[in-house]
């Protein structure tokens, strides 16, 4: 049920996720399975493949929406996905199940459904509402400098630090983390003398002055 909205509705907060999917599909749609699985230690960012880079991009919007905010977002689990477990709880560290999501369409096809439910949700719910939620997020190393990005709606306690995440802020955080990890597959493809196809945003966490933007 659409809420009835006393303030503009959240998706005037985000329209950049209305282009996402075609941004993350013009840098990856044509590679090969060996481009695909390239990987290498010289870097940090590179120890995860482009695969594994767009597997972990498709489920962080599930294990964010529907792990930490579904109790408010989805009370009657009405998200629409099915083997929940085997995204948001899957044995492949902080992706899809790689057992079942291993193939290109088939990593595509669910960063593309996640996205459209994550705008779904903003469609749905106005700005007022998006500011008002909060959620606990765990400590993390990379938190403190994280923040740094967010111009509203998070706090820092601790080192290393935790905080509170609104869910206007935590749909920032999952556009940040979608750019960010886009850099990384533009600098494996780097590593391996692929032309760049897209221009990315210059916003979010790969441009905080401490961001490892090392490139080969």
């Amino acid at each position: 049920m659409v809420e009835e909205n006393k303030s503009p509705e959240g998706s005037l907060l985000f329209p950049e996720f209305v282009s996402l999917p075609d941004l993350v599909k013009g840098e990856v749609s044509n590679l090969s399975d060996t481009q695909l699985n390239y990987t290498s230690n010289k870097w940090e960012w590179s120890k995860w493949s482009i695969r594994n880079q767009l597997s972990h991009m498709a489920s962080l919007i599930p294990r964010w929406l529907v792990v930490r905010w579904g109790h408010d977002l989805f009370p009657d689990g009405e998200h629409g996905i099915e083997n929940l477990a085997s995204i948001t709880n899957s044995p492949s560290d902080r992706r899809l199940d790689d057992e079942l999501y291993w193939e290109l369409k088939d990593i595509l096809y669910m960063f593309e459904k996640f996205v459209d439910l994550a705008w779904k949700v903003l469609e749905e719910k106005s700005t007022e509402y998006l500011r008002s939620r909060v959620v606990e997020r765990n400590a993390t190393p990379q938190w403190k400098s994280m923040s740094r990005a967010h111009p509203h709606g998070v706090t820092v306690t601790g080192d290393p630090a935790s905080g509170t995440m609104t869910l206007e802020a935590t749909f920032r955080h999952i556009y940040y983390e979608e750019i960010t990890h886009l850099y990384n597959i533009q600098r494996l493809k780097m590593a391996q003398n692929l032309p760049i196809l897209v221009d990315i945003p210059k916003v979010g966490y790969w441009m905080l002055d401490d961001w490892d933007r090392s490139e080969p």
